[in-house]
């Protein structure tokens, strides 16, 4: 599957849902869209889908143009996040009726799906229907029927959303398994970073019906082309502090207090365009409740909240009226409107332009660490 799309736009009435975008998939892999509630996610599945036409442009399959081509036209399936089955038959009909359509043989049909619901293990559930099953098993069932047509485009609206953590975690995982044994081109949209990390692949950032950036998954993430698309692929929230650049020195003085050495190779982009105010980000992963190293160095303020999540600490901290958060592994304790010091690595820093314009990120995507 080759799926381009030429200056595609949606509009419903005066909203509009996705202005003017170019993109291709990256075929045979996933392509992952990542964006917030309301991005225009769904918006861009159903366009590629034929589903909804866009009010302008074209959607290219192979070069041919199929934007206004019925979508029982074209060899796709589609998963969303409720749980959509036929309520009378059961898993077993279920998975096989996209096979039944296609007028498979009936011997073909069996073998494929006992093999998709021996891989998704719904094999002891083949002869329930779906109201007799869980939401993870129902799920499992929409996604057996959509993987046993074996289209040449699979697109995941957000798929594993409504399963509780453990089981949406043992489902992403076999999902891969089983998309990497296949030849599928598939868009899975989400609304989490950290899903978007652990899918890999290609990344497609929406922001308001925007595509801000598009690219390999962990270039996207280490080299954002702009402040938004980096705050969109962080979570929790990037860390912004207003600086100053001071040539001379090659340090930048952080949130009017701190003067922090910054990488060699930032102080050359400052220098080379003459900035000196700009927007230094870090994301809270990267501070620290210690300092490792010579080059780390603190930001001090009073502790506002101090949270768990999981097996993390999230410690919220205001230094001169900017937030700021750090994530940290374990169990910590902080004591609330007390001082409390994060340490970091200037050299993890990324620069933006009070515009928003990325100016450096770090050269290694943090292999100093």
């Amino acid at each position: 599957m080759s799926l381009k799309l030429q200056g595609v736009a949606q509009q419903v009435g005066g909203v509009v849902h996705l202005h003017p975008l170019d993109l291709a998939l990256a075929p045979s892999q996933i392509n992952v869209v990542l964006g917030t509630t309301l991005a225009g996610k769904t918006s861009l599945l159903r366009v590629m889908a034929g589903l909804d036409p866009p009010t302008r442009g074209r959607v290219l399959d192979h070069g041919q143009d199929v934007t206004g081509r019925s979508v029982r036209a074209r060899n796709l399936a589609m998963v969303y996040q409720q749980f959509i089955n036929y309520p009378s038959l059961t898993v077993r009909e279920n998975i096989a009726s996209p096979l039944q359509c296609q007028r498979r043989p009936a011997t073909e049909v069996r073998a494929r799906v006992a093999a998709i619901a021996e891989s998704l293990r719904l094999t002891p559930f083949l002869d329930r229907r779906p109201a007799e099953l869980s939401g993870g098993q129902q799920q499992r069932t929409a996604l057996a029927r959509a993987l046993a047509k074996d289209a040449e485009l699979l697109l995941l609206d957000e798929p594993l959303v409504n399963l509780d953590y453990k089981l949406r975690e043992e489902l992403r995982a076999e999902l891969l398994q089983l998309l990497r044994e296949r030849s599928t081109t598939v868009v899975y949209a989400t609304t989490e970073p950290l899903e978007a990390l652990q899918l890999g692949g290609q990344l497609l950032v929406l922001v308001e019906g925007r595509l801000l950036q598009a690219g390999p998954t962990l270039e996207v993430f280490h080299r954002p082309a702009s402040l938004a698309a980096a705050r969109a692929f962080s979570d929790p929230p990037l860390n912004v502090m207003p600086a100053v650049f001071d040539a001379a020195t090659g340090t930048a003085r952080v949130l009017g207090h701190w003067d922090l050495p910054l990488a060699p190779e930032a102080c050359n982009v400052l220098r080379t365009q003459g900035i000196q105010e700009l927007l230094l980000a870090l994301r809270p992963h990267q501070f620290r409740v210690d300092a490792r190293s010579a080059q780390h160095c603190a930001l001090e303020g009073p502790v506002v909240l101090a949270e768990l999540s999981g097996s993390d600490t999230y410690l919220h901290l205001r230094c001169n009226d900017v937030p700021l958060v750090g994530q940290f592994p374990g169990i910590h304790a902080f004591t609330l409107g007390a001082l409390a010091r994060l340490y970091l690595d200037p050299r993890d820093f990324l620069g933006f332009s009070l515009e928003g314009a990325t100016l450096f990120a770090p050269p290694a995507a943090g292999a100093h660490h």
